[in-house]
């Protein structure tokens, strides 16, 4: 290493993967049919699903909830409100507040994003906490 690189962790597929099979299980234990995206630190999607049942448009809300996540290394509820049309003038409608985005942080550093999308916040959360907790990420 030099002064002008460094080494960085990076979200591989397995991992990816990993966390999409926890929050696919999470919400059919739900009964909630999900979208759910996993990105990179970078925003670049890794992971993608829309379950059986669930809605259309939440597909769109799942990728931009996880690169919100992955963007501001912090869930996408914490984004302030009155920020909200700002942000999503300022990306191309791409980033969100909405609740169901979290980042995925792995020894305090940020590899990439979860974004689940088609039921309450809550139950989005939720989902996303479970890809979370398989992939052993710092709780956020």
């Amino acid at each position: 290493m030099n002064d002008y690189t460094r080494s960085a962790a990076k979200l591989t597929h397995v991992g990816a993967l990993t966390a999409l099979g926890a929050a696919v299980a999470k919400a059919h234990e739900l009964g909630v049919p999900q979208n759910i995206s996993i990105v990179d630190e970078g925003g670049n999607l890794l992971a993608f699903v829309r379950m059986d049942g669930a809605k259309l448009l939440s597909r769109e809300t799942s990728v931009s909830k996880a690169i919100s996540a992955a963007s501001h290394r912090q869930p996408t509820s914490r984004l302030l409100p009155e920020l909200e049309v700002k942000l999503a003038l300022a990306s191309g409608g791409r980033l969100t507040n909405l609740e169901g985005g979290l980042p995925i942080l792995m020894g305090g550093i940020c590899v990439g994003g979860i974004g689940v999308g088609s039921g309450t916040g809550a139950q989005d959360v939720e989902v996303a906490r479970a890809a979370l907790r398989a992939l052993g990420a710092d709780a956020v």
